[in-house]
């Protein structure tokens, strides 16, 4: 006769999940105080951005203001917000995944728990 296969512990799941649903929660919080920071065109632009995905600032090196050629200027912008939201989101989803402790959540990421 077959084993039958053993019920997982309820309570025992319910106590991992609300610890995770913590530690991401003070991961989160973390994330608005650690600032990412990318460039483009040699320097000419910066972008800093937050863990928590808002642009903190971005400055223009005087001499990539060209009138003549705004595009260029609007190139630079973009591939340094680009690369910086790419960054910020990196180190979030490395933030993040260390909270949930290996807990595979299979398909409870539709519970509304954060980060999930």
């Amino acid at each position: 006769m077959p084993k039958q296969p053993r019920m997982p512990n309820m309570q025992q799941m319910l106590q991992q999940v609300q610890k995770m649903q913590q530690d991401m929660e003070v991961a989160q919080e973390q994330l608005k105080d650690e600032i990412v920071e990318a460039s483009a065109g040699g320097g000419m632009v910066t972008v800093k951005i937050s863990g928590d995905l808002n642009v903190k600032s971005i400055e223009i090196d005087p001499s990539a203001v060209d009138p003549e050629d705004v595009e260029i200027l609007s190139d630079m912008v973009l591939a340094a917000v680009n690369e910086a939201l790419r960054m910020a989101q990196e180190l979030a989803a490395r933030k993040l995944g260390g909270a949930s402790g290996g807990l595979d959540m299979g398909n409870l990421g539709g519970l509304g728990l954060p980060g999930l």
